[in-house]
């Protein structure tokens, strides 16, 4: 590494040289990982404090508390470095992922400090996403743990190629040759189980700073490089995506004036140049490159991680979540997946449960089915699961509610990535990893039908609804919706009314009460709803449909103004005392598990399309009110 006095002197020489140089400075992107107080924040602290690059006024800070407590020289300043980093964690800031920039005169680095807490191994995942390189850092008191194997597995699924074993605090071993030898021994069995063939590995010392930008004489046995060297030398596959098949996800369609219509995002993958054919996903539509047009003027041609705004010779139907690629060697397009899960939520997976699935630009609705298996991160055995609790490691199957644009994630990360967001409050709940599209997603199909759902509803003279009635056990939810459909069909109104009890002896007979089962019968409902309504059917459903994501999921199965939440409000006090079916008494006796209002949860509805209390109205009244919602007529009336 270059020294302080060789920088100043060439900045004195010709400041804007140095500049020149600094600006085209590779930069690599790294990630420390490992266990609990494997001494993270330390290396950290060291490597800023040695590659001599701390802003000015950090560095005015630490001269300033160096005279106020009467101490001079290095070791107090890095001291107070640490100290700082540490700080940092107490007030809660590093268990999230904290960035750190310094450079070198060869390198500028990235680097993401992450928690070691086995709780916050998300966060770890995040860091990781955009890193080119991982530390794994292990306390050489403690040897190879579980966290240690836990993040050089995520860190390799991830599909990060270089792996640095950094194995600290060798001074509290006495720089013991035959406990690294051991360490790294242990390491090496456990990384060629999981795929690891390579790596490298360095005794070191953080804290005491050995071999960290020089080589220790403390570990004279050691013949590699100091790890800030090891860091410069790492090479970076620049190029690795340009080499593969272009790919670009559309951020946004860029329509300034009627003259100009450009699709903007950037480069997944591959090299695009004018007159280039392309294929817009998943559409199929086909045109070609007429320009490539950026902020600083039009390109002849563009390559992977350039953003640029791309313009077709023909008006293609083309908008934000679409994929332009190579019009003879596009992506994939399918809708059901295998994919390896990495669960990030304190709630556990619910297979069945609607989720959000965001791939790149891409957002669609995603159910994800029990797991195949879970991963044990100690022995990488196959692990039979039915969900998947914090921080679990699982392949398990994935549907989307529509086609979306794909490649595996070995193969682009870009279109093999993505996350599962919950429904409810927004939250990241899981990253996933794309492996293949199901055999059953290319072989199926839809079929195109002649006869449209707007022909069946204009043929019956009606709107088609889902009158969606929701509430406790004995809030009255099948007594009303009986009610409604009688006065629907005096009115000469088709309509079809699925009750929760009665589908439970046929179409669900095999579904329990558990929450995974809870789910599934709702999205069974759903769709045959949805069928009904394509026949052009006002539909009533009286289901206690506890949870309001599956709710919504049914929601959004149709045309938006068809879904009409109908919230049968009941205080769990009074639908006790009614116990028609004696259930209450069943479930308080503990006889009856998994009941709701009892020892199961019910969500209820935030903001009801229709909010009935059976408190204050009765039943015949509640029907009377939902008809003139629904249809605009008073049954009365007529």
């Amino acid at each position: 590494m270059s020294s302080a006095y060789e920088t100043d002197a060439l900045i004195a020489e010709n400041i804007d040289a140095y500049l020149e140089t600094h600006q085209h400075k590779s930069l690599l992107r790294f990630i420390t990982c490992g266990s609990v107080d494997d001494g993270k924040s330390t290396l950290i602290g060291r490597l800023l404090y040695d590659s001599k690059m701390i802003f000015e006024d950090q560095l005015a800070a630490l001269e300033a508390d160096s005279k106020r407590v009467g101490t001079q020289g290095q070791d107090i300043d890095f001291a107070l470095l640490v100290d700082g980093l540490a700080a940092e964690r107490e007030q809660g800031i590093t268990i999230d992922v904290a960035y750190r920039f310094f450079a070198t005169e060869k390198r500028k680095f990235i680097v993401a400090d992450t928690p070691g807490h086995e709780q916050y191994t998300r966060n770890m995942v995040t860091g990781a996403s955009t890193a080119d390189l991982a530390i794994i850092l292990i306390d050489a008191r403690k040897g190879v743990l579980t966290q240690t194997r836990r993040h050089s597995y995520l860190a390799h699924l991830i599909g990060i190629k270089n792996i640095f074993l950094a194995v600290n605090k060798m001074d509290l071993v006495g720089y013991d040759v035959l406990r690294y030898d051991h360490i790294v021994e242990d390491y090496r069995c456990f990384a060629r189980e999981i795929g690891i063939t390579d790596f490298t590995a360095i005794p070191i010392s953080g804290f005491k700073g050995d071999n960290i930008t020089t080589l220790s004489p403390n570990m004279s046995w050691y013949k590699g490089k100091p790890l800030i060297e090891l860091l410069e030398s790492v090479e970076l596959d620049v190029t690795g995506d340009q080499q593969k098949p272009f790919s670009l996800p559309v951020q946004w369609v860029n329509r300034p004036n009627l003259d100009f219509r450009g699709f903007a995002g950037q480069i997944a993958s591959g090299v695009v140049k004018k007159g280039d054919a392309v294929r817009v996903l998943p559409s199929g539509k086909t045109s070609s490159v007429s320009r490539i047009v950026t902020m600083d003027g039009d390109l002849d041609e563009a390559v992977a991680g350039q953003s640029v705004t791309l313009c077709f010779t023909d008006e293609v139907d083309c908008s934000r979540g679409d994929v332009i690629a190579a019009a003879e060697n596009p992506p994939q397009a399918a809708d059901q997946f295998e994919a390896n899960l990495v669960w990030m939520a304190d709630e556990a997976l619910t297979p069945g449960r609607a989720y959000w699935l965001k791939l790149g630009t891409q957002m669609v609705s995603a159910t994800v089915q029990p797991p195949k298996y879970q991963v044990n991160v100690n022995t990488m055995e196959h692990l039979a699961a039915k969900t998947l609790e914090l921080n679990a490691i699982g392949v398990a199957e994935v549907t989307c509610d529509r086609q979306i644009v794909f490649e595996p994630y070995a193969e682009n990360r870009t279109l093999g990535g993505f996350i599962l967001i919950d429904k409810i409050d927004n939250t990241t709940v899981a990253a996933g990893m794309m492996n293949f599209s199901l055999r059953r997603a290319q072989n199926v199909h839809w079929q195109a039908i002649d006869i449209s759902r707007e022909a069946h509803a204009q043929q019956k003279g009606q709107s088609p609804k889902l009158l969606w009635f929701t509430g406790l056990s004995g809030s009255g939810k099948s007594t009303i919706a009986n009610l409604v459909e009688k006065k629907l069909f005096t009115l000469g109104r088709h309509s079809f009314l699925l009750d929760g009890d009665n589908v439970r002896h046929g179409l669900n007979k095999d579904l329990g009460f558990t929450d995974t089962d809870r789910i599934e019968n709702i999205r069974r409902v759903g769709e045959v709803a949805k069928l009904m309504t394509d026949a052009g059917l006002i539909v009533l459903t009286a289901f206690i449909s506890p949870f309001r994501a599956e709710r919504e999921m049914v929601r959004a199965m149709l045309p938006e103004g068809e879904f009409l939440e109908i919230f049968i409000d009941t205080p769990l006090e009074e639908a006790e005392l009614r116990d028609v079916k004696g259930l209450y008494k069943k479930a308080r006796s503990g006889a009856l598990k998994n009941f709701t209002g009892i020892d199961s949860p019910y969500e209820a509805p935030s903001q009801p399309d229709i909010r009935i209390d059976t408190t204050k109205i009765t039943p015949e009244a509640a029907a009377e009110l939902i008809v003139q919602r629904v249809i605009g007529v008073w049954s009365h009336d007529l």
